[in-house]
């Protein structure tokens, strides 16, 4: 590497680090409710003079306020419907709820009209073919007649807040409208452009919910009868940047079907106690100092500086969120276990590569250049590195993308983690090296640098590599048995849904004594109702949400928290709806569809439309024997849940990536040697990194199932069920597969290249002979 790209290397990794260092110093993160609580506002709809506020209203009602609230930036909040008319919002951390409840409880509906003239008279409500009078916002005491609307915000596809500075109009909202509202703005204007200058019918007026926000005139270089196309316009009005993003936040989720009104607004508190948030944070901490312990046991010198990269990647990634605004909770944290496992890959896939290197140059070589095995390895590791974070950020856009609440934030944390975790393994943890490797001692004594032996088990592989190929049909076998019982137990047993998928019974108690919400925790825990969420909302007012129950088990609860808060008093007692309703459920589906579709045609493009299969295939596996596992246990299924199995899924293809990115290296080098001998061969090269890679994710994941404590134990369980089975279904699933459809349609040779071994030995593979 030249003086110049060292030195400009070491001068972004600096400013990353230093700035990352500034934002966490300076700037408190954003945590969501399961970490620190947030505002809860209670609506209710009332009925309108066209609609009757039902249940279906209220959830077509709760549908806009979920877009209402993403428009405010309130990452991952949590909505419901309680009984028929309720809407319970939880908005974590924020900072002022009654401007919150004011602005997702409009009605908020967006009308766009052509103004017909000046009025003397009051405003008034909307004659019978729609006209109306209101207050011009740029004259006080003056009024414009209006038309009937030519547009409603229903033709709006999206609305911006945006500073214009080249005008200097300040904040405006801009709006862009769909193909026929498109065409209806283009007529509107174009009537109003034919109207001489001064002319108040030379103006149209955008309405919400009955007061004129904006009535621009048309310039003199709008044609008449034209208007203006491209469908798009900017609504302006003095508006302050809260103000504009609040307009659009309105606008872009749409108007209410019923209006609604606040009822109730209090402060929860975290539905993770603080002990468990404590035990989690203990767990993070034991689970990286093992990882990091390990890391450097096995690779020595390079252990330690990868050591230190990760821990400027923790640093790194935690920054990013800050800065982007990111809200940190639990599902958000999942994206990180994963993104740590990564950044541990990148290391050992380098590290690994960097011994092969040094066993081809020789100890005599190696001692007048130490750093020249890390160099030549980072250059071949980066293939690998590459398509697996490549596949995985893939993921983390579409989840970002098409999914909303706890599937989007994964999606987030997991990009800022993935992009974090390539900086630090290939930039840092690279010029470290290279400073290391520099020492004296390096030359001196190679064994401490790391690089001088292939390893125990390397060493091993290599003098009898497994012959694991030849069984590929019985592991393929085994793998359709595994998944039999997997579906079995999905049909038979069933998933059980937690109560974000399918609603059940909230019930609001007020204590004779104050009680702390994981001592309530622990008492509705014992007495049976393990999946329950638990929060207070106050120093004596508990609220326990649960599936359906009957009064019965409702006794049971309030029994056990008598025990620990005194007699209890019930305030309210209601049916709630899923937080987590159909249309989340739905977008998160279609985001892991077409997560799925672009990994297999990326890995398609870089490999081979076989070997994308075969990585596909071993993902889904995974995903199904992780669900066939919990449905067996009776365990149930949330949006933990769902963020574990998404780290799952982002886990098994990368690890399958790693893999045959080997095997298509070593075919290329491959001569005449069958596909199953190289198949065994790349195995057999890369289970140190897969086995040294799954330790370091199964250190966190450990510590966290031992102190995470009941809210994180279902967590837990299905990470490391899925950790294992990835690494399995790398060896035994996603390489076999792989064998047997380059078998069964074999890459085109080259033209003029003669490859008469190569074709014997995808004979002998056909017929099943062992090679």
């Amino acid at each position: 590497m030249s003086s110049r790209a060292v030195l400009w290397r070491a001068l972004l990794a600096f400013a990353v680090v230093a700035l990352s260092l500034w934002i966490t110093l300076t700037t408190p993160p954003r945590l969501g409710l399961d970490l620190r609580g947030g505002t809860r506002i209670v609506l209710e709809t009332r009925d309108s003079p066209s609609v009757r506020a039902d249940a279906a209203a209220t959830d077509r009602a709760l549908e806009v306020l979920r877009k209402r609230v993403d428009g405010l930036g309130v990452a991952e909040p949590s909505l419901a419907r309680s009984g028929e008319r309720r809407i319970v919002v939880e908005l974590p951390g924020l900072r002022d709820p009654r401007k919150a409840a004011e602005v997702i409880g409009r009605t908020a509906q967006l009308t766009l009209h052509a103004v017909t003239g000046a009025a003397e008279g009051p405003a008034g409500a909307p004659a019978r073919d729609g006209s109306r009078v209101l207050a011009d916002p740029d004259a006080p005491g003056r009024f414009l007649a209006l038309a009937a609307p030519a547009l409603t915000g229903d033709g709006v596809e999206d609305a911006e807040a945006v500073l214009d500075t080249v005008n200097a109009r300040g904040w405006t909202v801009d709006l862009a409208f769909r193909d026929g509202a498109a065409d209806s703005w283009s007529r509107l204007t174009g009537q109003a452009a034919c109207a001489a200058p001064g002319d108040p019918a030379r103006r149209v007026a955008i309405v919400l919910d009955d007061r004129i926000v904006s009535a621009p005139a048309m310039q003199t270089g709008v044609p008449c009868g034209a208007g203006i196309g491209g469908g798009a316009t900017q609504i302006t009005g003095g508006f302050s940047a809260q103000e504009a993003r609040d307009l659009a936040a309105l606008v872009e989720g749409g108007a209410l079907p019923v209006p609604v009104t606040t009822v109730e607004q209090s402060t929860v508190g975290p539905t993770l106690g603080a002990d468990a948030i404590r035990a989690s944070a203990l767990a993070a901490v034991i689970g990286l100092a093992c990882t990091g312990i390990f890391v450097i046991v096995v690779y020595r010198l390079l252990g330690a500086l990868a050591t230190v990269s990760l821990l400027l990647y923790g640093l790194i990634s935690y920054a990013a969120v800050i800065a982007l605004g990111a809200t940190l909770t639990l599902p958000g944290l999942a994206g990180f276990v994963l993104a740590v496992g990564i950044a541990v890959d990148a290391n050992v896939l380098v590290f690994e590569r960097a011994r092969e290197e040094y066993a081809a140059l020789g100890r005599t070589t190696v001692a007048r250049d130490p750093r020249r095995p890390v160099a030549t390895a980072f250059g071949k590791a980066w293939s690998a590195v590459a398509d697996s974070n490549v596949t995985t950020l893939l993921a983390a856009g579409l989840l970002f993308v098409f999914a909303s609440g706890p599937v989007k934030g994964f999606g987030v944390t997991l990009a800022i983690g993935v992009v974090a975790s390539m900086l630090t393994a290939m930039v840092i943890t690279r010029l470290l090296a290279e400073w290391a490797l520099r020492l004296p001692v390096a030359r001196r004594r190679p064994a401490v640098t790391g690089m001088a032996g292939l390893g125990r088990l390397r060493t091993r592989l290599n003098r009898r590599v497994p012959r694991l190929m030849a069984r590929r049909r019985r592991w393929l076998a085994t793998c359709v048995v595994l998944l039999t019982v997997a579906l079995a137990g999905i049909g038979v047993r069933g998933v059980e849904l937690g109560v974000e998928f399918t609603g059940g019974r909230v019930v609001q108690y007020t204590a004779e004594r104050p009680v702390d919400a994981d001592t309530a925790r622990a008492a509705v825990v014992a007495a049976g109702f393990a999946d329950a969420v638990v929060q207070t909302t106050g120093d004596q007012d508990v609220s326990v949400r649960t599936r359906e129950t009957g009064d019965g088990e409702q006794r049971e609860i309030r029994e056990a928290l008598t025990r620990v808060a005194g007699p209890v008093e019930v305030e309210r007692d209601d049916l709630i709806g899923p937080s987590l309703g159909g249309e989340l459920r739905t977008h998160a589906l279609i985001a892991l569809g077409l997560a799925v579709a672009a990994q297999l045609l990326y890995l398609t493009v870089r490999f081979r439309w076989t070997y994308a299969t075969a990585a596909v295939a071993a993902m889904t596996q995974d995903v199904l024997l992780v669900v066939g596992l919990f449905a067996w246990l009776g365990k149930p299924v949330d949006s933990v849940f769902l963020a574990a199995l998404l780290t799952v899924v982002g886990y098994s293809v990368n690890d399958s990536v790693v893999v045959l990115d080997r095997l298509r290296e070593l075919r290329r080098r491959g001569g005449g040697v069958p596909l199953a001998d190289l198949a065994d061969r790349a195995v057999a090269q890369t289970l140190p990194r897969t086995v040294n890679t799954g330790m370091g994710a199964l250190f966190v994941l450990v510590a966290l199932a031992v102190l995470g404590g009941d809210s994180l134990t279902d967590f837990s369980v299905a990470l490391l069920a899925g950790v294992v089975i990835g690494m399995a279904s790398t060896v035994f699933t996603a390489m076999p597969l792989a064998v047997t459809l380059e078998s069964r349609h074999p890459a085109p040779t080259p033209r003029g290249t003669a490859a008469p071994r190569q074709r014997a030995g995808a004979e002998r593979e056909r017929s099943g002979a062992v090679v």
